[in-house]
């Protein structure tokens, strides 16, 4: 079903492989500039399909499949990248581990649940570690085209180890919810 909200969620997935590119010379300060650009029209993409596929009444089940797999696609792509060109330090790691590990985790999860017909709504906290990490890479990529504004790269690190928190809190809340339907 190619509805505009769809078409949306996928050109997420299709600007990975270009976000990708564009990061991985560490130095080259244009391609990080123009990352982030990207980055920023995908992070409104994100809001817009949902909100666009809600409002006309058009919420599809590819939607609903693909929404949430674009969405870990490009923070695991983004966190990868920025790791092995070194913007996210090995001192950092942990935080990005965190992250990538609780996706991983919530969305086997979720896809378990499904299984046994339990839904689990997505929770306000869980939003706030959606937005602390969303920020977080933003603010990390633009700091790869600005490496002289210190302030930048501090709110992208700020924001990944407040995001790394919320994500154990938020994991452990929906890994608790989700050991109540496992034998």
């Amino acid at each position: 079903m190619l509805t505009l909200p769809n078409l949306l969620t996928m050109s997420r997935i299709f600007a990975v492989p270009l976000l990708v590119f564009l990061l991985w010379w560490p130095g080259w300060q244009m391609g990080h500039l123009i990352a982030f650009a990207l980055y920023c029209v995908a992070g409104i993409t994100d809001y817009f399909d949902g909100m666009l596929a809600r409002s006309s009444g058009r919420v599809s089940r590819l939607g609903i499949f693909l929404d949430p797999i674009a969405d870990k696609i490009m923070v695991a792509a983004v966190i990868l990248v920025l790791v092995h060109t070194g913007i996210i330090s090995w001192l950092h790691v942990l935080a990005a581990l965190v992250i990538l590990l609780r996706e991983i985790m919530v969305s086997g999860l979720r896809e378990f649940l499904a299984g046994v017909q339990v839904s689990v709504p997505v929770s306000k906290l869980a939003k706030w570690k959606t937005t602390f990490q969303m920020v977080s890479l933003g603010a990390l990529i633009l700091s790869g085209a600005f490496p002289q504004a210190q302030f930048v790269y501090q709110v992208g690190i700020g924001s990944l180890w407040a995001a790394a928190v919320l994500t154990v809190l938020t994991g452990w809340d929906y890994l608790r919810i989700g050991l109540r339907h496992m034998d």
